[in-house]
C-alpha cells in the first residue's frame, strides 16, 4: 500500500533512538522514503540526549528499552535538564509493549505519541501525520508533569474534583 505524499518532510529533523540497529535502519529508510530531510540515530538514551543537544531534532523517535538509559529516561531528561535545548520535542515512543499500563506510563512521562512494534510505514506516517495536524500544547502541572497535554479531547462540561483551574497549568 503507497502511503500518499500529502506533506513536504524535507525540512523535518528526526533522531531516531533503538539500541537495534536493524530497527534503527528500518525506521531510516522508512522516513526516507516519505522524504525526511534529516534523520540522525543514536543506540541508547544517554548519546542520544547528548546528540538532541547539537542536532535540535523536530521529532524523537524512540524506543523504550535500551541499555545506558532507556525512553523514558531520555524523554523525563529531555523535558526536565535545565540544559535541555529539546524541552518541546514531540516524542514518538516505538516500542513492543502495548500494555495499557505502558500506554499510560509513557504519556504520564511525556511522549507525544506511541507505537508499537512490529514498525510499519503506515503506523509511523499517521503518527507523524497526528503531530501536524494535531499539535497538542504543552503543559506543567503542580504535580510535576512537564509535557504535552495529556488530555486529548478538552471536555468543558467536566465538573470532577481534578477540573483544570486556571492557575493549575500554565499553559506553555
Amino acid at each position: 500500500m503507497a502511503i500518499p505524499k500529502k506533506y513536504d518532510f524535507k525540512y523535518l529533523r528526526i533522531l531516531v533512538v533503538d539500541d537495534s540497529k536493524f530497527m534503527t535502519r528500518v525506521v531510516q529508510q522508512i522516513l526516507k522514503s516519505f522524504g525526511v530531510g534529516a534523520i540522525q540515530e543514536a543506540h541508547s538514551g544517554i548519546e542520544a540526549y547528548e546528540l538532541a543537544q547539537d542536532f535540535e531534532p523536530d521529532i524523537v523517535i524512540s524506543d523504550w528499552d535500551m541499555e545506558n538509559g532507556g525512553g523514558p529516561e531520555l524523554i523525563r531528561r529531555l523535558r526536565t535538564d535545565e540544559e535541555s535545548k529539546c524541552k518541546y520535542v514531540s516524542v514518538i515512543m516505538l516500542t513492543g509493549f502495548a500494555e495499557r499500563r505502558r500506554v499510560v506510563a509513557a504519556r504520564d512521562f511525556g511522549i507525544t505519541e506511541f507505537l508499537t512494534k512490529p514498525v510499519s510505514a503506515k503506523g509511523i506516517y499517521s503518527r507523524l501525520i497526528s503531530i501536524v495536524e494535531k499539535p497538542r500544547p504543552f503543559v506543567r502541572s503542580m504535580e510535576g508533569y512537564f509535557g504535552p497535554d495529556r488530555r486529548r479531547i478538552a471536555n468543558n462540561d467536566y465538573k470532577g474534583e481534578e477540573r483544570r483551574a486556571e492557575d493549575d497549568f500554565a499553559m506553555i
